[in-house]
């Protein structure tokens, strides 16, 4: 895999488990779209920042445990757990797996393959 690639998505993730959101936004090409398969819609930096933000607050002990990153003709595939602890306590797991495209070292897409149902289950029994 393409070495600024392996650094970049190393500087996602570790902003993603910060709630940095202004070093994610220098990841992210101002033109970038995110796609996620439980809802099928694209979504611009704006809206996907607001929801990193909620996910961080609602996950503040958020982290990404990375199982494989994989080179792709124009960016790289990334499969790995998304962790962390509601503010009630309760321990999620969410594996994923996401397609990166990237142009002059910024993500400019993101396809997002992931079931959010045990997060949405525990802030539902939190209350």
């Amino acid at each position: 895999m393409n070495p600024a690639h392996h650094a970049l998505a190393d500087a996602l993730c570790a902003a993603l488990e910060k709630g940095d959101a202004d070093t994610v936004r220098t990841l992210y090409a101002p033109e970038i779209k995110i796609w996620h398969n439980f809802d099928g819609l694209e979504q611009d930096a704006d809206t996907n920042l607001a929801s990193l933000a909620w996910m961080t607050s609602v996950l503040p002990e958020l982290r990404y445990d990375v199982h494989r990153r994989e080179a792709a003709e124009d960016g790289f595939w990334q499969a790995h757990t998304m962790r962390g602890k509601t503010k009630g306590g309760t321990e999620i797991t969410m594996p994923a797996a996401i397609r990166f495209t990237v142009v002059d070292d910024r993500i400019t897409r993101i396809e997002e393959y992931l079931d959010p149902a045990p997060l949405m289950r525990a802030l539902k029994a939190e209350g």
